[in-house]
């Protein structure tokens, strides 16, 4: 790969405030700057272009992966984050660096307008190193992104598997939705954590709002049961509906052991009866 001639460095370097300016048009026109301050873009064009002038005035190759392009490889990540936490998509985030290409065509175009094949020479030289830069933004844009959906994710999860107190004693998971292996697994660890909180005897899991029941529904439910035997409490699972019953007979699930009520209330009445208590009504 050929290097940039000193002279295409000395009209970066000459024409920042040019490039900015035009950078930052292109990027408005496009739609780019969506949910981003106009102080903070500026603030982000100026350290990016500062930073791409630097380096190549020192000297480095064009390799991005090299040590001379570590600043200009974090300021991207760090800007990738942001962008991801933002809301911005992978398009918005990538033309921060394309959209400069068109200023900076510009600029060879008129500085070799005598030169037909040093512009050439020059154009691709640029125009290689951007997309390098592009791809490395895009790719750390798309760790960014799965990371900050994971996270979301893990706090859905917490959210739709609450842990509530219904008597001295006694705990209530309900559950909605599709029960998987690690939706099984936040249950089982914010389930037992709050046995172990309160010192509960009986925990009540109730899948009303669990739509389906089949054998793999069925072995994460007994999973969670045989661990909260295992902590000294007691399970009983509720919401046993009628169609779920149908469903676990004809696919010959072995519940055998495990206390099964048709609702929420039988199973409270049952777990306070345990605890030997009763509920009357007043007068």
């Amino acid at each position: 790969m050929a290097a940039l001639q000193s002279s295409t460095l000395e009209a970066m370097s000459k024409n920042q405030a040019q490039l900015l300016a035009e950078w930052s048009n292109g990027l408005e026109n496009s739609g780019a700057t969506r949910n981003l301050k106009e102080q903070d873009l500026k603030q982000q064009t100026s350290e990016f272009l500062h930073l791409l002038v630097r380096g190549l005035q020192n000297g480095n190759t064009q390799n991005i992966n090299t040590p001379g392009w570590d600043e200009i490889r974090v300021f991207l990540e760090k800007l990738s984050h942001s962008r991801a936490t933002l809301g911005q998509d992978s398009q918005q985030t990538a033309s921060f660096i394309f959209a400069l290409k068109g200023p900076m065509f510009a600029l060879l175009q008129n500085h070799y307008q005598d030169s037909p094949a040093l512009l050439a020479e020059q154009l691709w030289e640029i125009s290689e190193l951007l997309d390098a830069l592009g791809m490395h933004t895009i790719r750390t844009f798309q760790k960014s992104r799965e990371s900050v959906i994971k996270r979301q994710q893990e706090e859905l999860l917490e959210l739709s598997t609450p842990v509530v107190k219904l008597w001295d004693g006694v705990l209530a998971l309900p559950m909605i939705g599709t029960l998987d292996s690690q939706r099984t697994q936040v249950v089982m660890e914010s389930l037992l954590q709050r046995i172990v909180d309160t010192g509960s005897e009986i925990a009540i899991i109730d899948i009303t709002g669990v739509p389906t029941v089949d054998t793999l529904v069925a072995q994460h439910l007994l999973k969670t049961v045989t661990a909260i035997r295992l902590m000294g409490a007691d399970c009983i699972i509720s919401g046993v509906r009628p169609q779920i019953a149908q469903t676990i007979v004809h696919l010959g699930l072995d519940l055998q052991g495990v206390v099964t009520k048709a609702n929420l209330a039988d199973a409270l009445k049952l777990a306070l009866t345990r605890l030997g208590l009763s509920v009357n009504k007043a007068g």
